[in-house]
């Protein structure tokens, strides 16, 4: 009890920008380790050959499907935890605990189907190539069958989050990310007496990077995080709690989801013009990541802390937290704003990229990187409205984003038969986007009755 009230005064109590990189640094660490997996990942794939560099690329929507199923169902329970521990109600943390874990597992049933019926025909609508289709199948077969490690290992980390236990979550995190980067090599190329696996290598350790770390985050709830009961004896599914749940998690699942279908239209757009381009978006893809993970860390803090103090009635804080999060978030993009400008052939020739596909690479990484400048403050507004329950705005900011802004600007550009005129749909897609984050933001906070007026405070 009393180090639940120890964590209860951290959240409540600590100063905002303290607390914020308090508990934010070690999931930004964590996801800086599991951004770098992702960018080895595609340089040794990139070592196979291109073909396999352009189906990983292919595979990434049905991929980060599986991703906004276990981060969307996370969000609901790290929501709902929060909010029943900052109102002092136990007895509802303990049902969110299982519910979340339950909503978990039959997100995994969900995608061990379509692992083993849809895979093929999703690779074939993408490709008439095909190596290119062999290497998607292969790939994405396994890490959609084995898909379980994943659904657990968020579950779990979103339990030590919380709680407070961001130092702990982390060490979750790191350790499947870890084993990825060991792993990789070995069973991509046959390393230490292991067999060459090729593709299915990688597959391999993106899967068994999720059960280990899955492994790890259960060994700390049980050890450390006294708050969370893990026991489902006598259980049984609660109706409100699910919806409830629900209720966040669906939008949350349906604004990730719409990156996969980004994605996918992206590809068969740029699939006209070349196969490299679709290579060269995927490599985009894993070096954005860098400077997106740290922001998505940033949120698993700012989310947690914003519902504690919605559930405890704190505007100041509330609105402090807002401020100070977009500050963080907005750093850290311009970082990347900066590196994407100053060295594009330096990050593309770590994937083997050829002449033509330089030519390619360098305009698509200086364009694309100019919606960075907004990204930030966008990403955080929308966690923000996540965070009071109504992730309903956060999926709207999303379909702004990528579905009424981004896809048919991108479309219409490629119209021109100019490539590196697509690549402008992403900065004109996010300017759009900041003129209906700030506006449904401010709507929720009034909504939910936490305006800050500082002359009445």
């Amino acid at each position: 009890m009393a180090n639940n009230t120890l964590e209860s005064n951290k959240m409540g109590e600590m100063p905002v920008g303290k607390l914020l990189l308090n508990m934010g640094i070690p999931m930004m660490i964590s996801m800086l380790v599991q951004a770098l997996y992702n960018i080895v990942d595609g340089i040794f794939v990139a070592k196979i050959n291109e073909a396999a560099l352009t189906a990983v690329s292919m595979a990434f929507p049905m991929q980060n499907l599986i991703i906004a199923f276990a981060v969307g169902n996370g969000v609901g329970i790290n929501a709902l935890l929060s909010r029943a521990l900052g109102s002092q109600d136990r007895s509802r943390a303990d049902k969110a605990v299982k519910n979340g874990l339950f909503l978990q597992a039959i997100s995994y049933i969900i995608f061990l189907i379509l692992g083993l019926t849809a895979v093929e025909p999703f690779m074939n609508a993408q490709s008439n190539d095909p190596e290119i289709i062999h290497y998607g199948v292969v790939y994405l077969r396994i890490v959609m069958c084995l898909s379980f490690g994943v659904f657990t290992e968020i579950s779990l980390e979103r339990f030590l989050q919380a709680t407070g236990r961001a130092k702990y979550s982390m060490y979750t995190q790191l350790s499947g990310a870890i084993f990825n980067i060991v792993f990789d090599p070995i069973l991509i190329f046959g390393l230490l007496g292991f067999p060459k696996m090729g593709i299915a290598g990688a597959a391999a350790a993106t899967v068994g990077g999720q059960m280990f770390g899955s492994v790890v985050g259960m060994i700390l709830n049980l050890k450390k995080n006294p708050e969370i009961n893990l026991s489902f004896k006598g259980f049984r599914p609660d109706g409100e709690m699910l919806g409830a749940m629900c209720k966040i998690s669906i939008p949350s699942i349906v604004m990730t989801s719409v990156i996969s279908i980004t994605i996918f239209i992206m590809d068969l757009i740029l699939q006209k013009f070349s196969s490299t381009a679709v290579a060269v978006f995927g490599v985009y893809g894993k070096l954005q990541s860098f400077f997106f993970m740290p922001i998505f860390g940033l949120n698993n803090a700012i989310v947690p802390v914003l519902a504690y103090n919605y559930g405890a009635g704190n505007s100041k804080r509330i609105h402090d937290t807002i401020k100070t999060g977009i500050k963080y978030a907005c750093c850290i993009m311009l970082a990347g704003f900066l590196i994407m400008q100053l060295v594009p052939n330096v990050l593309l020739r770590m994937f083997d990229a050829n002449e033509y596909m330089l030519s390619i690479g360098v305009p698509a990484l200086r364009i694309i990187s100019i919606h960075f400048l907004f990204a930030g403050l966008n990403i955080v507004r929308s966690s923000s409205c996540q965070a009071f329950g109504y992730s309903i705005y956060s999926l709207l900011i999303s379909v702004v984003r990528q579905l009424v802004a981004l896809l048919p600007i991108a479309w219409l550009l490629s119209l021109s038969g100019n490539l590196n005129l697509i690549w402008y749909c992403f900065p004109i897609a996010e300017f759009i986007s900041i003129f209906v984050a700030g506006p449904l933001l401010k709507h929720v906070i009034k909504k939910v009755g936490m305006e800050y007026k500082p002359e009445t405070a």
